[in-house]
């Protein structure tokens, strides 16, 4: 029996399981490696944290994004935006270089036994584990409007389900949301010819600014320091002290995760935006960016074989006919979502108001040895679980935890809910762990 069986290959799980072999434990990781990185992400894509803010996490810090980049001859400078391709190749090199051979089958299935757990892949080979660290990055978590879901995937779509929007050029395509995701990949299609607005309910878009110099003033620095969620102290509590984080009253934290660093985008994607959505007299035409702010989306239909969007603005009713609605609409990190582990122990899994899943101070739920990561867990230890920034403090804490727990392997209890391993396969539609 392994001491930890990790789903999920993406940074955090990366990143548990280089902490894990490094404490001795027989860890066992599963899933394809930064699997939302290289699938999930169209070509032409940049990370939007700093190249010092987006590093795996190994006990020895001798890994980093700056040592891979040093190692390629690229560039990992502050204030110079990263390919993703370069990210998730740097996560690869990360997993050959820091962790134990990851097992790129995907999980079908995590139910608790007796003495621990047993993961089932998707072709159906059985593992058992002492405890279990559900990294399941954010697909499973997909937020789409409900007014626009059931409209079928030819005419709906989230963000994360195009690693080429190629097959999106001739169409009309109308982006929902004012973040990052949606700016960008509205600049992409516009940048390849598609016809493309961009439809929120802000009442404007916003934009991060570029960030100050690394080497400032000390009074500058002192005023406003640098973290890797952005300038400013509050900033800087987020993605230094997640432990402190916790401590807050339940309610500050929830309402933290859902509102800090909001919708915005990246400065360096902003001339990409605004110029396209400014008309122009001379030179060759180009596709222009309809950028519509401050409406409501009140209903959508299809008619003729297009979507008809219908929305509240400032000025009234308005609708807005497209091919394609293309939901940059983010992710909802909700427990009865984490569809690995079986309805009855979703079900029986304490959880917090915004309905993500209690953790501890060591990251385990309230089954005992079961540790969740990543975003999951922001309600708990805030914005920093959100981003990269959070797999190193993760790492280190929810092996602590599970050094704990296998010491004392008797402490996981019979699960009143789990099922024969005979039982028939639970389909998992997630793509990534």
């Amino acid at each position: 029996m392994h001491d930890l069986l990790i789903v999920g290959a993406g940074p955090y799980g990366l990143s548990i399981a280089a902490h894990a072999a490094a404490a001795g434990l027989d860890v066992r990781v599963f899933g394809r490696p930064m699997a939302s990185w290289r699938d999930h992400m169209p070509r032409g894509m940049f990370l939007k944290s700093e190249p010092w803010a987006s590093d795996l996490s190994d006990p020895g810090a001798r890994y980093g994004l700056a040592a891979y980049c040093a190692r390629e001859g690229l560039r990992a400078e502050h204030g110079v935006p990263l390919p993703v391709e370069h990210f998730a190749a740097y996560g690869l090199w990360f997993a050959a270089q820091a962790a134990p051979p990851v097992d790129e089958r995907l999980i079908r299935s995590v139910r608790p036994l007796p003495d621990g757990f047993a993961v089932t892949t998707t072709d159906g080979e059985t593992f058992h584990g002492r405890t279990v660290a559900l990294a399941v990055g954010v697909m499973p978590f997909v937020e789409i409007p409900s007014l626009v879901r059931g409209l079928g995937p030819a005419h709906v779509s989230h963000s994360s389900h195009h690693a080429d929007l190629r097959p999106l050029r001739d169409k009309d395509v109308t982006v929902l949301g004012a973040g990052q995701a949606a700016l960008e990949t509205a600049a992409l299609l516009a940048e390849q010819g598609t016809r493309v607005r961009v439809l929120a309910r802000a009442p404007h878009v916003r934009w991060n600014t570029l960030p100050p110099a690394w080497h400032r003033p000390w009074w500058q620095s002192a005023r406003a320091p640098h973290s890797g969620l952005g300038c400013g102290w509050r900033n800087w509590f987020y993605a230094e002290r997640p432990g402190l984080f916790r401590l807050l009253p339940a309610s500050t934290r929830a309402r933290v995760s859902e509102t800090a660093l909001g919708p915005a985008g990246a400065w360096w994607v902003r001339d990409r935006v605004e110029g396209a959505a400014a008309p122009t007299t001379a030179g060759p035409p180009r596709t222009t960016i309809e950028i519509v702010t401050g409406h409501r989306l009140t209903a959508a239909h299809l008619s003729d074989g297009q979507v008809r969007l219908s929305t509240q603005g400032p000025d009234g009713a308005a609708v807005f006919a497209t091919d394609h609605v293309l939901a940059a609409t983010g992710f909802r990190a909700q427990t009865h979502r984490i569809d690995v582990l079986d309805l009855g122990v979703r079900d029986s899994l304490r959880r917090l108001a915004d309905g993500s899943p209690y953790v501890d101070h060591g990251f385990e739920t309230s089954l005992p040895g079961l540790f969740v990561a990543g975003l999951p867990t922001a309600s708990s230890f805030g914005p920093a679980m959100r981003f990269v920034q959070g797999a190193g403090f993760t790492a280190g804490r929810l092996v602590a935890g599970v050094r704990r727990r296998v010491r004392r392997p008797g402490a996981v209890p019979v699960a009143r809910s789990a099922e024969p391993l005979g039982r028939a396969p639970y389909e998992s539609g997630a793509p990534g762990r």
